[in-house]
């Protein structure tokens, strides 16, 4: 399950996608809107994403999860539009015989999100805003919002 979505994300549904009676471990990762960041508190944040491109991408992180470890139960989902201090923004679940795989390819699959999916966000404070790891305000991603699953 790859997803794109405007919606609150739901762990346990998320793990529900992937958890099989032949797998000892599932591994999963929430990540969620934190406040302060950078000694400001975070009123919230503006995620935009290029779906049509952000979708295939991280599908193709699923791939490389199989390739490595042998991994086909994958999930990962993460949210787009506002979202506040607290709130669920990525969920990523990853099914295995055992543990140690199940661990790598989760903490795999944050980091190619965050180096190869066209995912930004721009995090809104009182004194103002500013758009995380490059972007800078008006440069527009062509991003969508809405569901988008495969």
């Amino acid at each position: 399950m790859f997803q794109i979505t405007d919606k609150p994300l739901n762990p346990q549904s998320i793990i529900g996608k992937v958890r099989k009676n032949a797998y000892g471990a599932v591994v999963t990762f929430v990540g969620t809107v934190r406040s302060p960041s950078q000694g400001k508190e975070v009123i919230h944040i503006d995620y935009e994403a290029y779906a049509e491109m952000a979708l295939p991408k991280l599908k193709e992180i699923g791939q490389e999860i199989k390739e490595r470890w042998g991994l086909e139960n994958v999930a990962i989902c993460h949210r787009v539009g506002r979202v506040w201090p607290g709130e669920i923004v990525t969920v990523i679940a990853v099914a295995a015989s055992h543990r140690q795989e199940a661990f790598q390819a989760c903490s795999y699959a944050i980091d190619r999100i965050k180096e190869t999916v066209p995912i930004w966000k721009k995090e809104v404070f009182r004194e103002g805003s500013r758009w995380v790891e490059g972007r800078e305000p008006g440069s527009s991603p062509g991003g969508q919002t809405g569901n988008i699953e495969m």
